[in-house]
């Protein structure tokens, strides 16, 4: 049943993402911008915890849960730290997925030949 709801968040998320990109003149840029800035609101007001509870994984694992966790680690650096923890917070909860990015980035960018469109 976890794979499913996870499924089932998760797939509603990226539908939404879709039903924008083919309705509107939004590029992919736009619209990731605007599920991680979605996310860090809806984190912060607490509406976001009750999808990450029923789908887990596939509600963590957007880039909407990139922004939750952002904003959950920015509230716990500022109950902790004060203001520089409001800063400091959200870049200490997402580090290893940050530096994961890089990284597998990085080493994709040694083994294939990156190029440019034309």
């Amino acid at each position: 049943m976890e794979y499913l709801r996870a499924f089932l968040i998760g797939g509603g998320i990226c539908v939404i993402g879709q039903i924008i990109l083919d309705r509107t003149q939004w590029t992919p840029a736009h619209i990731l911008v605007s599920f991680l800035t979605l996310g860090v609101i809806l984190g912060g007001l607490g509406l976001y915890e009750p999808l990450v509870e029923y789908g887990g994984a596939g509600a963590k694992v957007p880039i909407s849960g990139f922004g939750y966790a952002l904003s959950q680690g920015a509230i716990k650096g500022a109950t902790t730290k004060g203001v520089i923890g409001a800063f400091t917070g959200g870049l200490e909860a997402t580090a290893g997925g940050i530096a994961a990015a890089i990284l597998f980035g990085y080493a994709m960018a040694i083994i294939f030949n990156p190029k440019t469109k034309d």
